[in-house]
C-alpha cells in the first residue's frame, strides 16, 4: 500500500478519534467550545487526504484505485459527516452519559423517506468525488494513467443508480418491524 492509501486508514482513524474526543470533551467534561472545535477539524482531516493524494499525483505517480478512493472517500465524508457526527452524538448522550433519547429504529414510511435522503446524500457524496475523479484526470492529461480513476468513476456511477433502486423499492415494499418471538 502507497502513502495515499496510508493516509486513507490515517484520516479515517483520525476522523472518529477527532469525533470521540470531541463528545467526550462537550458531554464528559462540559467543554462545549472545545468539543465543537475538535468536531469542527474533521474537514481539515479531508483536505489533508486531497492535499497528500494530489502532491503522490503531481509527482508522477500513476493513478491507482487508492487514488480513487481517495476521491470517493473525500466526497463520502464530505456529504455524510454531518449526519455521521448527529448518529455518534446521539449515541454517545443515550449509552454513555445515559441523557437523552434512546435512539430509534424507523420502519415503513419513515424508514423509506430516511433512505431516500440517505440516497441525496450518496448524491452529493457522489457529485464532489465526481468532480474530484473529474479534476484528477484532466489535471493530468493522460489516459494511461487515469484509467483507475475513470473505472472508479464508472463503478460509482453505477452503485449510484442501484442505490436509487433500493431507495425507490422502499417506498414499494415498506420495511417492517420484526415480530418478537416469545420462548
Amino acid at each position: 500500500m502507497n502513502i495515499v492509501g496510508w493516509m486513507i486508514v490515517f484520516c479515517e482513524v483520525a476522523f472518529w478519534v477527532v469525533i470521540i474526543l470531541g463528545l467526550v470533551a462537550r458531554y464528559i467534561f462540559k467543554r462545549e467550545k472545545l468539543g465543537l472545535v475538535l468536531l469542527a477539524l474533521t474537514p481539515l482531516i479531508d483536505l489533508l487526504l486531497l492535499i497528500t493524494a494530489g502532491i503522490d499525483l503531481y509527482r508522477g505517480a500513476v493513478a491507482t484505485q487508492v487514488h480513487a478512493i481517495a476521491a470517493v472517500y473525500i466526497g463520502v465524508s464530505i456529504a455524510f459527516g454531518k449526519s455521521m457526527i448527529e448518529w455518534a452524538d446521539q449515541r454517545f448522550q443515550y449509552y454513555v452519559t445515559k441523557q437523552g433519547e434512546k435512539p430509534k429504529k424507523l420502519y415503513g414510511i419513515e424508514y423509506s423517506k430516511q433512505y431516500f435522503k440517505s440516497w441525496v446524500r450518496h448524491l452529493i457524496a457522489y457529485a464532489i468525488g465526481a468532480t474530484l475523479l473529474a479534476g484528477l484526470i484532466f489535471w493530468i492529461g493522460d489516459a494511461t494513467r487515469t484509467e483507475a480513476l475513470s473505472g472508479m468513476l464508472r463503478f460509482w456511477s453505477f452503485v449510484l443508480v442501484i442505490d436509487l433502486v433500493i431507495a425507490i423499492s422502499h417506498f414499494i415494499w415498506p420495511k417492517k418491524e420484526k415480530k418478537k418471538t416469545i420462548n
